[in-house]
């Protein structure tokens, strides 16, 4: 039968973990400074306004539709969309309270300068400022209930510190892949809050798996340090880990190149969760529990030491 990674393995992933915290640590600190120094671009769906997805017959130029929308009634941008030339975004962000009513005189200007026949209007939406920060106040309230949860679940599932371990891991992956999103220029809306949502689940996933086998192994070997114990439950556990997540990434890059500039930010953000995700599970939250159970240790013996 095909083996990925051999039986008896040995990779001592446990005696990198201080390198993997400075690379994490850097990563996380690049990723707070983009939020919040550049911060996110919010989408309509977040920030209000009106959405206009048109396709030309024959492309046009970008200055020719700047000039047919100047005086539509708001600041109309003009962005390329999508992979075939001719797509265009037409945005009017939080404008007046007649949201809708900027979408049909949008369609009046390119009727009058390039013909009815010209294009054809893909989809219209509109969002009014208060509803798009309700919306935006929400998607962020639930990233960061799931997070937490998940965290409770793995404490309660098993030990409080496989779930400090894992809540610390899951903001890392959080963090890192809206840092990369923010990067990249990738606007956030409500398809980029369900992708980070099952980038926390994919996650969890992979750190319930190796914490179940660190578990069942510490009951197994009771003579061996935790150290040598959390780094053959991870050799275990790795041929399970490389191919979920392999076969995972495979599925999203196909989508990410042929799906279309519309889940573009969506199949990003998976890649760069889901590559974080696995990395986390093996050399974030392990490496916490096992310094999670040397603190207890070192607390432990201080009393012992002072009644002698």
């Amino acid at each position: 039968m095909f083996t990925l990674i051999k039986s008896g393995t040995s990779i001592d992933f446990v005696g990198n973990r201080r390198l993997a915290f400075v690379v994490s640590g850097a990563i996380v600190l690049l990723s707070l400074a983009a939020i919040l120094v550049v911060g996110p671009r919010w989408g309509i769906d977040f920030a209000g306004g009106t959405l206009v997805h048109v396709r030309f017959t024959d492309p046009v130029a970008i200055g020719a539709l700047r000039t047919a929308l100047a005086d539509v009634g708001g600041e109309v941008s003009v962005q390329d969309f999508g992979t075939a030339p001719g797509e265009y975004l037409l945005r009017v962000p939080e404008s007046g309270s007649d949201l809708a009513g900027f979408g049909a005189r949008i369609e009046e200007k390119l009727d009058g300068a390039f013909g009815e026949d010209a294009y054809e209007v893909l989809r219209t939406e509109a969002v009014g400022p208060r509803v798009g920060e309700e919306l935006r106040r929400k998607g962020i309230l639930a990233i960061v209930v799931a997070t937490v949860m998940m965290g409770v679940y793995i404490g309660l599932r098993f030990e409080i510190r496989f779930g400090v371990g894992a809540a610390v891991a899951l903001a890392h992956d959080v963090l890192v892949a809206i840092g990369a999103l923010i990067v990249m220029g990738y606007e956030f809306d409500l398809t980029i809050v369900a992708a980070l949502l099952t980038v926390v689940g994919f996650s969890v996933n992979d750190t319930v798996i190796i914490s179940d086998r660190i578990r069942e192994n510490m009951r197994k070997i009771r003579r061996q340090p935790l150290s040598a114990i959390i780094n053959q439950s991870i050799n275990e556990t790795l041929s399970r880990t490389v191919l979920t997540a392999g076969t995972t990434l495979l599925v999203i890059l196909a989508l990410f190149v042929f799906g279309g500039s519309v889940i573009h930010g969506f199949a990003f953000a998976l890649l760069v969760g889901i590559t974080v995700g696995t990395y986390s599970s093996i050399f974030v939250a392990s490496p916490i529990v096992l310094a999670l159970e040397k603190r207890g240790s070192a607390r432990s013996e201080r009393p012992a030491r002072a009644a002698s």
